[in-house]
């Protein structure tokens, strides 16, 4: 009897990357690139081109001199909108409401007087003061209506604690997708989260720095609603796209809201339509409601205000929406209900059994 032969061993051929790998390959090399690209066209080109463009400014003084000072103004292309007010105090009044930005006050007798906001931003009032200097020919007086908070005379603290507000907020929101809270204490976490964050930040700004002024609670109040809204937004996007959610919301904050936020100047000198989409950003609301409520005791606080409630009731309403789907149970593709088999009674099974 004759056995048959057995099979001989095959030998494992070693793997080969597949096309999957070469194309993982081909996107890093390509998406790198584009991204250091984005990036610094984002952060890099508004500043570039940095200038006024519809800068609200005002004119005081009588019609037939404030006249000539408006048109040589006008002159300037689209730099400034000029608002002309009967005196110096209407000008006054009208800087402390952030109507303007400042004001050239002119009698035709004496030089003319720039009114300034330090507080508004450093860079502006140095402009309106250079456009005075130009016109005029000769040095001319400078009055700070709102003068900038003595621990941060240019403002450059100002605009540089914008970006841990938002890296709070981005953090906030990831830390609340990969946790896999839902629902109730999501929102809870993200409150106390946020309301912490709203007072140390204020303690260690307002309080130790000095950098901040206005009402100290107000001024908490905002930083709270800042870190809320952003991460609010990161966990509602996620909620809605899934992990990708979050690269999208520290897009929107973060790469395109801080640079496009104009904290360190004014919207109205970054470039069009830059200056106006930063505005209805999370982060460019939230620098113009700071602002406002902690240097002009909260005049043209409505618009950023609201900016930042809607964002909120977004991010709040995708957060629960999110957690509702989660909970509820997957239906069939054909729609119908799923067949409930009952549990085989006692007397069934003794039967059943041989």
């Amino acid at each position: 009897m004759t056995t048959p032969p057995s099979p001989s061993p095959t030998r494992a051929t070693p793997a080969t990357p597949g096309r999957p790998a070469t194309r993982t390959l081909i996107g890093v090399i390509v998406a790198v690139p584009l991204l250091i690209g984005f990036v610094l066209w984002a952060f890099l080109w508004p500043n570039a081109r940095s200038g006024p463009h519809e800068l609200p400014v005002g004119v005081a003084g009588a019609p037939q001199v404030t006249a000539q000072v408006a048109e040589a103004l006008e002159d300037r292309g689209d730099a400034f909108e000029v608002r002309e007010y009967a005196d110096a105090d209407a000008a006054r009044r009208a800087i402390e409401e952030r109507e303007v930005y400042g004001a050239f006050v002119v009698d035709g007798a004496g030089p003319t007087e720039v009114l300034t906001a330090g507080a508004g931003g450093a860079s502006i009032a140095q402009l309106l003061v250079g456009v005075a200097e130009a016109q005029a020919g000769a040095s001319v007086e400078v009055t700070d209506v709102v003068p900038a908070p003595p621990g941060d005379p240019r403002g450059a603290i100002f605009g540089s604690s914008l970006l841990p507000l938002v890296l709070a907020g981005i953090a906030t929101g990831v830390l609340i997708v990969l946790t896999g809270l839902r629902g109730g204490r999501a929102l809870l976490a993200l409150t106390g989260a946020a309301v912490g964050g709203g007072l140390v930040a204020t303690a260690l700004t307002h309080g130790w720095l000095e950098v901040l002024a206005g009402d100290w609670w107000r001024v908490a109040g905002t930083l709270a609603l800042m870190v809320l809204t952003g991460g609010a937004t990161v966990a509602g996007l996620a909620a809605l796209l899934g992990r990708a959610g979050i690269g999208v919301g520290a897009l929107l904050l973060m790469m395109l809201g801080n640079p496009w936020s104009g904290a360190a100047s004014a919207p109205e000198m970054l470039p069009e339509p830059v200056g106006t989409l930063g505005q209805w950003m999370p982060t460019g609301a939230g620098a113009s409601l700071l602002r406002s409520v902690a240097f002009f005791d909260g005049n043209a606080a409505g618009l950023p205000l609201a900016v930042l409630l809607g964002w909120l009731l977004l991010g709040v309403s995708a957060m629960l929406w999110g957690a509702r789907r989660r909970r509820e149970p997957a239906a069939p593709a054909d729609g119908r209900l799923p067949e409930v088999v009952a549990a085989p009674s006692q007397e069934a099974a003794r039967t059943a059994r041989p």
